[in-house]
């Protein structure tokens, strides 16, 4: 039966907004109604504007803003076909009920650890006759006007590795939706992460710059503190000096990312899994071999990037005359200077950032979602900045050693080392703190980045048109 809702304010709640909506077409035996009230506590009209919001996007069919009777009923028929495809997924046991511990496996599977206490209160929130298990009446009616229609949109609160760059672009892709696949969001998130990226990797660049020239040529005689570096950097070049080799690092963000998606994907198929949603160890193994195949595409770009940032004033006239003299003096192997600890460098990343994230998020989950999953703004902002300066600590003396090899042929009289005979030379010069040179103002550039990039990020969604959940 369709009704029709005027919501008013309730007494002694806050102050409300006025909300109606009607539908034309209505069947003959509700012709004689007007209106119906209802009067409900203002803190549900957030989820009453999702929901409305929700259901005139899929069912609107002639595109006029409003649903009329028969769209209305369509777009119940085809999310009560979407509800039983996913209750059927839930129902591990193939006994037309779920329990707590089917719960508990469903999203064990998209890799959200909950306690059992915890799935005896998602259970409580749709049970009526109080047997702890919901069968699929309870399952629809609880869900068929609900602004969540599955499991797996728990997951897309928590995304990250698009928004959070701290240009160290090693992290595991994003989970896209078959929804969003089909609409074209997916290129749309990309291009907003893109362009998020290079705005936080143009403002950290001079943090960047000095972090390069510590790794390269800081040592136990030569000890160069950050004010110092950056004195020597201005008084070297000027302040427009700062942004050497930013360029090939923002230029390098959209190569990168179309191909690390397009790799992702195919892995994905790879690994064998039917889910929507990857668990966490499949998304390690294809993030980390989609992550290998598109460094390894643009790793010369990597290169040009560190002997951009070392060059001294007046060395290269562009990063294509870099190129070229690299090519003549060097031979095209010295684009590959550094390539094995970089590629080792993407596993302990990659794994110890997924690792802290789905902890912390895990950890928010159990503790603090009570009605939503949706964790907001600072905690995701702090989730994503913990994972990724993690994931930075424990792949940092690789990426010390990969740098310190693109920069051989830059520095006079260097000679030719490989990767374990640098990792000993540090160690036995320098100390164990060697392996940690440029750290405190890599460390320095994580807060400002993440915090721009998300700024930016959300800023172009809303350009692209893409909504916000």
């Amino acid at each position: 039966m369709l009704c029709l809702c005027l919501y008013v304010p309730v007494i002694g709640e806050a102050q409300t907004e006025f909300q109606y909506f009607e539908s034309k077409g209505l069947p003959a035996e509700l012709k004689s109604i007007f209106k119906l009230s209802i009067f409900i506590p203002s803190q549900e009209f957030s989820t009453y504007r999702q929901w409305k919001q929700k259901i005139v996007q899929a069912g609107d069919k002639d595109l006029d803003g409003q649903l009329d009777f028969e769209e209305f009923v369509h777009y119940l028929q085809d999310h009560e076909k979407k509800l039983r495809l996913v209750f059927k997924s839930l129902d591990k046991k193939n006994d037309g009920r779920i329990d707590a511990q089917e719960i508990m496996q469903s999203l064990r599977d998209l890799g959200v650890k909950i306690s059992e206490q915890q799935a005896e209160k998602i259970l409580k929130s749709m049970d009526k006759n109080g047997t702890m298990t919901i069968d699929w009446n309870e399952w629809r009616d609880y869900h068929l006007l609900h602004p969540v229609e599955n499991i797996p949109e728990i997951i897309l609160y928590w995304k990250h590795s698009t928004i959070f760059d701290v240009g160290e672009n090693l992290t595991v892709p994003d989970e896209f939706t078959v929804e969003e696949r089909q609409t074209g969001m997916w290129w749309r998130h990309l291009v907003a992460g893109g362009g998020a990226g290079a705005v936080s990797r143009t403002c950290t660049a001079p943090l960047d710059r000095l972090k390069v020239l510590m790794q390269v040529h800081a040592s136990r005689s030569n000890n160069m503190c950050i004010i110092g570096g950056f004195t020597q950097m201005i008084r070297e070049g000027g302040a427009k000096s700062l942004w050497r080799g930013n360029g090939i690092n923002v230029l390098k963000i959209a190569p990168e990312s179309a191909i690390k998606f397009m790799a992702y994907e195919q892995m994905k198929r790879l690994v064998g899994s039917d889910q929507e949603t990857l668990r966490i160890h499949e998304r390690l193994v294809a993030g980390s071999l989609a992550g290998a195949i598109a460094q390894s595409s643009i790793y010369p770009m990597e290169v040009l990037k560190t002997r951009m940032a070392l060059r001294k004033t007046g060395q290269y006239s562009g990063m294509l005359d870099c190129a070229r003299r690299i090519l003549a003096k060097e031979g095209i192997a010295a684009f590959y200077k550094g390539y094995i600890p970089n590629m080792l460098g993407i596993i302990p990343y990659a794994g110890i950032d997924l690792a802290v994230y789905e902890t912390l998020k895990n950890t928010w989950l159990q503790r603090y979602a009570v009605n939503s999953a949706d964790p907001g703004v600072f905690v995701l902002l702090a989730c994503g900045t913990i994972s990724s300066t993690c994931g930075q600590l424990a792949s940092y003396p690789l990426a010390l050693v990969r740098t310190r090899m693109q920069a051989q042929a830059s520095i006079e009289g260097a000679p030719e080392v490989t990767m374990s005979s640098l990792f000993r030379q540090i160690l036995r010069t320098e100390g164990a703190f060697g392996l940690y040179r440029g750290l405190a103002p890599n460390f320095m550039k994580v807060i400002p980045a993440v915090s721009i990039s998300y700024v930016v990020y959300e800023n172009l969604k809303i350009t692209l048109g893409v909504q916000s959940r």
